[in-house]
This record gives C-alpha cells, sequence and structure tokens, in this order.
C-alpha cells in the first residue's frame, strides 16, 4: 500500500479500537460522538476527496451535526487522507490547530522482551478488569466519571488484550491492544508515578507485542503527542519509527 493508504488504514482500524457512542459515514467522513469520552475519540476522520465547493458544504454538515448535539466540530488531519485544502479552509474558520500526534509502526518480533526479564511479573487478560482500569483511571481520568469509559471498552468488537505489569500483587502499569486484520494497535499505556523510569511499561508493550504475535498480528502501531517525551522515548527504544504526524482542528 502507499503511505497515504496505510495512514488512512490504520486512522479507521484506531477508529475501531476507540468505538464512539454514534457515528454517521457521509461520503467517505466519519462523523463520531461520544459524550463524556476522551474528546479525541469524538472528531471526525474526514478520509476522502473533495472539491472546493463540496468541501465548504460538508463542513457546514459536519458543524450541523456537532451543533445538534450540543458538541464542538474537531477534524483529524492527515495529510495525504484528508482531501487537499481542508486544514487551511478550517484555518479560515477559525478553527485552532492543536494536538500534534505522532502515528508510529513497528514490526511485533522486533518489539524487544524487558530489559531485566522477571523483575516485574505480567498479567494478560481478554477484557477489562478492574484492577487494570483503576490503574488507567488514575493516570488518565482526571477524576472523571469512569462509566463512559467502560462504555468505550465493552463497545470494541476486536480481539483485545488487557495486559498489566504487577509488583508483588501491586498492578503499577498497564496497556492494551486490539488485533484488526494482520495489525495490533496499543492504546491505553499508563504507569503509576512511583513506578516510572523501572521498566513497567516496558513490560506491558512486550507482553502486548508477544499477545499480538499469537493474533497472526506481524505489525503493530500506536498514537502518541509529540511532546511526550518520556513516552516517544519508550518508543523509540521498542522500534517503533514514525509513519507521519497529524493534529487536530478544533471550533472556536
Amino acid at each position: 500500500m502507499s503511505g497515504s493508504e496505510s495512514v488512512r488504514g490504520l486512522q479507521e482500524r484506531a477508529a475501531r479500537a476507540l468505538p464512539a457512542e454514534y457515528v454517521e459515514e457521509v461520503a467517505g467522513w466519519r462523523l463520531r460522538h461520544s459524550p463524556s469520552c476522551s474528546w479525541w475519540v469524538g472528531t471526525v476522520l474526514p478520509h476522502g476527496v473533495a472539491g472546493p465547493d463540496e468541501l465548504a458544504r460538508r463542513i457546514r454538515g459536519v458543524e450541523e451535526f456537532y451543533a445538534g448535539r450540543h458538541a464542538v466540530a474537531r477534524f483529524q488531519i492527515s495529510p495525504g487522507v484528508c482531501p487537499d485544502g481542508l486544514d487551511t479552509a478550517l484555518a479560515e474558520r477559525g478553527y485552532r490547530r492543536e494536538s500534534v500526534m505522532s502515528l508510529r509502526v513497528a514490526p511485533t518480533a522486533g518489539v524487544p522482551a524487558p530489559a531485566a526479564p522477571g523483575a516485574l511479573g505480567v498479567r494478560l487478560a481478554y477484557r477489562p478488569t478492574s484492577a487494570w482500569f483503576d490503574v488507567w483511571h488514575a493516570v488518565h481520568g482526571h477524576g472523571g466519571d469512569p462509566r463512559p469509559e467502560w462504555d468505550l471498552l465493552a463497545r470494541v468488537a476486536k480481539p483485545s488484550a488487557y495486559a498489566c505489569a504487577m509488583a508483588g500483587d501491586e498492578v503499577v502499569a498497564v496497556g492494551r491492544a486490539v488485533a484488526d486484520t494482520g495489525w495490533a494497535g496499543v492504546f491505553g499505556m499508563a504507569t503509576l508515578p512511583a513506578a516510572r523510569g523501572k521498566g513497567a511499561a516496558r513490560t506491558v508493550l512486550s507482553a502486548l507485542a508477544d499477545w499480538a504475535g499469537d493474533q497472526a498480528a506481524d505489525r503493530m502501531y500506536l498514537q502518541v503527542a509529540r511532546g511526550h517525551v518520556p513516552a516517544l522515548r519508550l518508543y523509540e527504544q521498542a522500534g517503533f519509527r514514525e509513519l507521519c504526524s497529524y493534529h487536530y482542528r478544533t471550533a472556536e
């Protein structure tokens, strides 16, 4: 596949691994709305070609979709996948450019084992457990209502694995993977502050790679904020290389 086809395929796999509560397809554009979930779950995937006149009409349709749901319109802008001129058109309408992300890929077999094997235990489940979720929510939940995130995980239809790094009987880091047509996406990586820098995240990533290999997913992908230096260092060391960067446009 070409680079743009690869990016589009991975972004659409990621959307299946982070399924919104409401989805409306309009000529290749995926309008997603998920009240109370992480905001990126409810963004537009504007994939496909559209001429200037059609582009303006579609943007207005997106704005009507979100206004009708009392939500902010946000577009996920992946170069080479979105229509030419969309980013410029949104900027001219006052949409803010924010949250630059890195889409990264790696061969599953190349993800290394932890540097100190056996230093931490690992537990793998095929559904989210309370112990897994509690650590994820402690790091990423920001004190919000956990129910919408539980509901999101319940909507994932593809085979999934939930990994926990264990220090004795305590879960100190978590992550999940979703297998989808030869690829495994990595999501929900979280490490408790006291365990950072001790190989907990590497333990989780290695366990997810082992599971991905068992699912015949010989490639892995993940999405990480461009400014998240510790995470970028971890993923570089694990063999993940950038396929592209992308960003969001948010209505004022």
